[in-house]
C-alpha cells in the first residue's frame, strides 16, 4: 500500500532543455522537464561556473525516460586546441556540485563517504570513479 504523506508537495522547477537526438519528429524543439529544485540550484551553480569560461560550454538535455520529473542530462564540454572532452551525466545522480572559485567539484552518487567526482579546472577535468570524501 502506497504511503500518503500529508503537506504540500516539495516545489519544482521547470527547465528548457535540448531535446534527445531520437526521436526525429522531435529533434527541433526543445522540451521543458520538472525539475526538483535543488536539482535546479545545481544546474544553475554549473552553468553561473562555465559560463565565463571561454574554453568551457554546459547544456542540459532531455533524459531517455520520456515524461518523467527530474529526465534531465547534462553534457560539460571541454575544447582546447585539438582536443576535446565530455562528460555526461543524469542530474539526479548528483549529490553536490560545490564551486571553488578556481575549480567546480561535481560529487556523484555519494554512498558511505565514497562517491564518484568530476573536477573541473581552467584546463580541463578529472574523473575520479572512488573518491573518498574527507572532512578537515
Amino acid at each position: 500500500m502506497p504511503v500518503v504523506v500529508p503537506g504540500n508537495p516539495a516545489d519544482m522547477a521547470t527547465v528548457t532543455v535540448q531535446p534527445r537526438p531520437t526521436p526525429e519528429e522531435r529533434a527541433d524543439t526543445s522540451a521543458e522537464i520538472e525539475l526538483d529544485e535543488h536539482l535546479s540550484v545545481f544546474a544553475s551553480t554549473i552553468e553561473d561556473w562555465v559560463t565565463p569560461r571561454q574554453s568551457w560550454e554546459f547544456t542540459l538535455h532531455e533524459g531517455h525516460d520520456f515524461g518523467r520529473t527530474n529526465n534531465v542530462e547534462g553534457r560539460v564540454l571541454f575544447v582546447a586546441g585539438e582536443q576535446t572532452s565530455t562528460v555526461r551525466f543524469r542530474l539526479d545522480q548528483l549529490d553536490a556540485v560545490d564551486d571553488f572559485t578556481d575549480e567546480l567539484v561535481l560529487r556523484l552518487e555519494e554512498q558511505d563517504g565514497i562517491s564518484k567526482a568530476v573536477r573541473l579546472t581552467a584546463n580541463g577535468f578529472d574523473v575520479e570513479f572512488h573518491h573518498i570524501l574527507t572532512f578537515t
